[in-house]
């Protein structure tokens, strides 16, 4: 008689991951694609500047000078206090520390609300949850990896200033300021992924709290009466923590706390609730809205609405700040020009008139504004992958006009976008007195169209041939290629490194005329990726 008998490996214990720490893989790996590239933007941008600060103060007076310019409250509210700038680190914070944080903050909420709430919307949780499980342990999983990215970001950052040779507690102050910022907006990711049963609507809420902390941190640094306000802000507290000067606990032991409050209030809210279900429950009787549903057109005008209002609100608030400020830094520089020729050096060039400045920020424009074409390709592909697009794919249309209706809905949304930033800016320099027609500020706007259709040609080229990493590559042309800019200036690599990088074609309008070939070679790039995008998306199967 013979007798059944399992495998040796079977039978060991430790041959195959627990539950639980299968499920902190899964997230992890899930974040294996975008995490990476955040922690070298995070490490990166710290590097250049501190590396480019010895050039930047070669003379003695330098330092007094910038400090003169950083005092004035319009550069303040844009970049914040000035701390300490006569060391590398202080200047480093001061240059790019916010932009980092915000950075974190925003990849901390996409990339929590896609592994959380997104995963359960495509009802993927559902076989996680069919085991021993139970979902508070699986969304406490998820944000533990997040956590972990966000924690080795802060990491990274005071490891490459302590390579730069900056003080050490500086560097471990600011590097922890960063890492908390990230660590405070996953759990405000992960509370909304709870209270809200969508992933677009918690998405917003988060974002919401991101803008409101991020404008608080500007009224703060601006306005002296109203400075208590950066209490109440993420950036606020980073801030005054004062790396390099105060090396301030207090600040970051209260955005601990923040974070931990919150963290502990997202694993409350989902042990008391359903899956696929939130805190606030979703309307279940409600009129049929049936505008833009009569055509394919219509239908990706529809999807594209609600996150467009939102990029919008945000842009717009942002660039008519930058417009309320413009007069009094113009200003300011045209009654010192000493300090606008350090302001030049420092890489703050043509700020002494309002065309200069407002050319300067509005080339910034195409990275927000690329950033949006890279998510509205990859929700389309997300979309698609989810089977939401199913029944549509099955009517009498072809798959290449629906793909084209979503790249011309979101190449139309990118241009409201950039209408929207030259309307405010030019709202905001009128307000205060200045002197910009409205035809220039929107030509100063429009002018960073070439790049957003590179955006645009690459996610749509990402999106018929490797649709996993539609967003990533969507957004290399501006975000890669603004950095590719800054270490090629940085580090002085040879010319054709650096004309490698659309920005480095781009005209400061309305300072200046536009380069029209430049315009115009871009562009034509631009169809040449889409023409290929959509060979291979109809090459493709629906979730190849």
């Amino acid at each position: 008689m013979t007798t059944a008998t399992t495998p040796a490996t079977a039978s060991r214990p430790g041959v195959f991951p627990t539950p639980g720490k299968a499920v902190s893989r899964l997230a992890l790996r899930q974040l294996r694609g975008s995490g990476p590239i955040v922690l070298g933007f995070c490490a990166l941008m710290p590097a250049l500047v501190a590396g480019t600060y010895a050039g930047v103060m070669a003379d003695p007076a330098a330092a007094g000078s910038i400090e003169k310019l950083a005092g004035n409250p319009a550069i303040r509210t844009l970049f914040g206090e000035p701390v300490a700038l006569d060391q590398a680190g202080g200047f480093t914070v001061w240059r790019v520390g916010t932009f980092v944080a915000v950075l974190l903050a925003a990849w901390s909420v996409l990339a929590t609300t896609r592994i959380t709430r997104g995963e359960e919307e495509a009802g993927r949780w559902e076989v996680l949850l069919s085991g021993r499980l139970v979902l508070r342990s699986v969304v406490a999983r998820h944000l533990a990896a997040a956590m972990t990215i966000a924690v080795a970001a802060g990491c990274a950052v005071s490891a490459v200033l302590l390579l730069a040779g900056t003080d050490p507690a500086g560097a471990a102050v600011h590097g922890a300021g960063i890492g908390l910022t990230g660590v405070f907006f996953i759990a405000v990711a992960g509370i909304a992924a709870q209270v809200f049963p969508a992933r677009a609507t918690a998405t917003g809420a988060a974002v919401a709290v991101l803008g409101g902390g991020l404008l608080a941190r500007m009224i703060g640094d601006g306005l002296t009466d109203w400075g208590w306000l950066r209490w109440l802000s993420p950036f606020g507290l980073l801030a005054l923590s004062e790396p390099y000067a105060q090396n301030r606990v207090l600040p970051l032991l209260i955005l601990l706390a923040a974070g931990t409050l919150l963290g502990v209030a997202a694993l409350a809210v989902a042990g008391h609730r359903d899956v696929r279900g939130g805190l606030v429950a979703a309307s279940s009787g409600r009129r049929p809205r049936l505008r833009l549903l009569t055509t394919v057109e219509g239908f990706a005008t529809r999807r594209t609405l609600r996150p467009l209002l939102g990029w919008a609100l945000g842009i717009g608030a942002y660039y008519l700040l930058i417009g309320f400020t413009a007069v009094s830094i113009t200003g300011f520089l045209a009654d010192n020009p000493a300090l606008a020729g350090e302001a030049a050096n420092a890489g703050f060039a043509s700020l002494g008139v309002v065309e200069g400045f407002t050319a300067t920020l509005f080339a910034l424009l195409a990275m927000p504004v690329g950033g949006f074409v890279a998510v509205r390709v990859s929700a389309f592909v997300a979309a698609e992958a989810n089977r939401q697009l199913t029944l549509l794919t099955a009517q009498p249309v072809s798959r290449l006009r629906l793909f084209a209706a979503e790249l011309a809905t979101a190449g139309g949304g990118a241009l409201t976008l950039l209408t929207v930033a030259g309307a405010a800016t030019w709202t905001g320099i009128t307000a205060t007195g200045g002197d910009l027609r409205p035809s220039a500020a929107l030509a100063g706007a429009w002018n960073t169209l070439p790049i957003v259709l590179l955006c645009l040609g690459a996610a749509a080229l990402a999106a018929g041939w490797f649709p996993r990493f539609a967003s990533v590559i969507g957004g290399l042309p501006a975000t890669g290629g603004f950095l590719l800019l800054v270490i090629a200036d940085s580090i002085g690599a040879p010319g054709w490194v650096r004309e490698i990088s659309p920005f480095a074609h781009l005209a400061a309008v309305p300072l200046t005329t536009a380069d029209w070939a430049a315009t115009l070679t871009m562009t034509g790039l631009a169809v040449v990726l889409i023409a290929a995008g959509a060979l291979g998306y109809q090459r493709r199967d629906l979730r190849g």
